[in-house]
């Protein structure tokens, strides 16, 4: 750190400086002229001088002043001592013909003082040139420290996280746990023949909780912790991102035992070769010294590295081989155990109420990761501090869940009530058929207040985590797409554009099960279509077609007739419980908010309840798992919100 002082001390400086160089500055303004002794004399006969200056020093006088006119003069030629003349001058002075005449003896200057009007500049110069350099030198990001690496040493003063705080992901703990026990004792592996790994890479989809675990490693080891990102060693300058290597590697070496970790490492470490042109690449340089100092000629006993990345796929195999990354760590979305432990964490420092259940919570949230669900229950507490409570409830997190997975209400919205008649049939048609077909996934909402992009939203839930998926129920989620269509064509004999993005979802379903997953009697269990990505081109830009014109139109074929059966099952469906359709979309008209239990009474022909309110003028809802939407779209153009579908 600069401390106060020097800073002080460099302005002072600076001033005195500056201050002595306008003192030795000659004087500027209006030039002199230059006058002989003998037309200094006639001058002054004449009274044509206004002020005269006489410097006297042991060789003679020099006589410099103003004339009347306002010019300035010197007199010039031969110094001598003019006694004479200085009497006459003397003499004007008294009777008034001068105004002001001045006596100034001159002092012979000494060595020290030519020494010093000579070379102080000079020194004064050379002193700010210095301290400018080692102002830019003194790192921070200055001009001169580019190659300097950019790493932030962890240490006492950081906020301290431990495997406590991090829940979801046992395995990778396990993982990591091991090289915490190595650097804590290296004997233990090294008496057997053991070799710690050289480098640990955690992947993952977003979220998920890599750069935590890394923090963890680092409250957990009692080692110095650097950390980097990987968009940090690229720069402008040829050569800094090698340079940045070097010099981190280095630090790591000093401070051995040590852990290195670089996050996002996909910004150097991505395969060599594969941009568009030839000439060298800084990004592959960097990477070429970042290879040699994890297993080069030269080893770094002691440095670990630990990356992060999700997208392992793009990485440079030679960066991925054993003695670099030795051990790679694959951190999931967690599970429903791993989502409450997580949302247990997350709680420590929020007060709940008594009937929050946070496995409820956890069965209702599949797909979520930890960032999901540190988000949820942030959500829940602001909403909480919105209505002025003391604690957050049960209805809270309800209400945060349906923000974040549906987007926030817009009761302002105005829409008429045809097209709010429209839209409850719309979504009864989805959840109708979704209760009625066997193995589709229960329904657990159906509302008609608009949200985000969409007038209208049918919410399933799954009755456990769902790791794949069977024909019978991609038939069924295409049947379920469909059902919104058909409702609307039984009861108004129309179509509108609500249902585009269900048929694009139902599409894109189809073509998956007939290109992908070999779910096609005719096609067989074979796959179409080979996907090459390209790291410089994009995502899927490069998609090879590997079957002939025949074969695409036998594609198109199955899949507009996956399309049109779950169309057709859709409409049976509905045509034969129309009675149960139209009971629903009333009741929605008169509710707007379905839950699981009102929609089966309703199926069953009995007759709502009246509603119970939560304190705060909200209807309740037992809160469940929900994963799976169906959307009425204000516009064919707007997409809906929707979390991603296990496969």
């Amino acid at each position: 750190m600069r401390h106060p002082y020097k800073t002080a001390l460099f302005w002072l400086f600076a001033l005195v400086s500056l201050l002595m160089f306008v003192k030795l500055m000659p004087e500027g303004g209006q030039s002199s002229d230059e006058l002989s002794w003998g037309k200094f004399a006639t001058e002054l006969d004449a009274g044509n001088i206004k002020t005269i200056t006489v410097e006297s020093d042991q060789t003679g006088d020099e006589i410099r002043g103003q004339l009347t006119d306002g010019r300035k003069f010197v007199v010039v030629g031969p110094v001598v001592r003019n006694e004479a003349l200085l009497a006459t001058i003397t003499e004007k002075a008294k009777k008034g013909d001068i105004a002001d005449v001045k006596f100034v003896k001159a002092d012979k200057e000494s060595l020290l003082q030519v020494v010093l009007i000579q070379f102080v500049p000079l020194i004064i110069l050379f002193v700010i040139f210095f301290l400018f350099m080692r102002q830019l030198q003194a790192g921070g990001g200055k001009a001169m420290s580019f190659g300097k690496s950019r790493a932030k040493l962890l240490n006492e003063s950081h906020k301290k996280i431990t495997f406590d705080d991090v829940a979801g992901c046992d395995e990778a703990k396990d993982e990591l746990q091991e090289i915490i026990s190595f650097l804590r004792d290296p004997k233990k592996y090294t008496k057997l023949g053991g070799r710690i790994p050289k480098g640990v890479l955690l992947m993952g989809p977003p979220g998920t909780g890599k750069t935590l675990l890394a923090r963890g490693v680092a409250g957990e080891a009692a080692v110095p912790f650097f950390s980097i990102s990987g968009s940090d060693f690229v720069e402008m300058f040829v050569g800094v991102g090698a340079s940045r290597v070097r010099d981190l590697f280095e630090q790591g070496k000093k401070n051995a035992p040590c852990i290195v970790f670089i996050d996002e490492i996909d910004a150097v470490g991505r395969h060599r070769g594969a941009g568009l042109g030839g000439g060298h690449d800084e990004r592959e340089q960097t990477l070429n010294q970042l290879l040699v100092e994890m297993d080069g000629f030269e080893s770094n006993e002691g440095v670990i590295l630990i990356a992060a990345t999700n997208r392992p796929d793009v990485l440079d195999p030679a960066l991925l081989r054993p003695g670099r990354f030795d051990r790679r760590v694959i951190v999931h979305r967690p599970d429903v155990r791993g989502r409450e432990e997580i949302l247990r964490v997350h709680t420590r420092k929020v007060p709940v109420d008594t009937d929050v259940e946070l496995a409820i919570i956890a069965r209702g949230s599949p797909g979520f990761s930890g960032a999901d669900l540190e988000n949820l229950v942030n959500e829940a507490a602001l909403l909480a501090a919105r209505r002025d409570q003391e604690v957050v409830t049960m209805d809270d997190f309800e209400a945060a869940k349906d923000k974040v997975l549906m987007g926030t209400e817009r009761r302002s919205l105005i829409i008429s009530e045809s097209e709010k008649r429209t839209t409850a049939y719309h979504e009864s048609g989805h959840a109708l058929v979704a209760r009625l077909l066997p193995g589709a996934d229960p329904v657990h909402k159906v509302t008609i207040i608009p949200r985000g992009h969409a007038l209208g939203l049918t919410m399933q839930l799954p009755t456990e985590d769902r790791l794949s998926m069977s024909l019978e129920f991609a038939c069924n989620r295409i049947a379920i797409l469909m059902g919104g269509r058909v409702a609307e064509e039984i009861v108004f004999n129309q179509v509108t554009t609500g249902a585009g993005n269900d048929l694009e979802r139902a599409t894109e379903l189809a073509r998956r099960m007939v290109c992908e997953w070999g779910m096609s009697a005719k096609l067989g269990p074979m796959t179409f279509g080979k996907k090459e990505e390209q790291v410089f081109l994009g995502r899927e830009i490069g998609q090879q077609r590997d079957y002939s014109e025949q074969t695409a139109i036998d594609i198109d074929g199955e899949v507009k007739r996956i399309v049109m059966a779950g169309y057709a099952e859709a409409k049976a469906l509905l045509e034969k419980n129309v009675d149960q359709l139209k009971a629903l979309a009333e009741a929605l008209l008169e509710h707007e908010t379905l839950d699981t239990a009102q929609v089966d009474l309703i199926a069953r022909g009995e007759k709502l309840p009246p509603m119970t309110t939560s304190p705060k003028g909200r209807p309740r809802a037992a809160l469940k798992p929900s994963a799976v939407f169906v959307t009425r779209e204000k516009g064919s153009i707007v997409p809906d919100p929707k979390p991603a579908e296990s496969t």
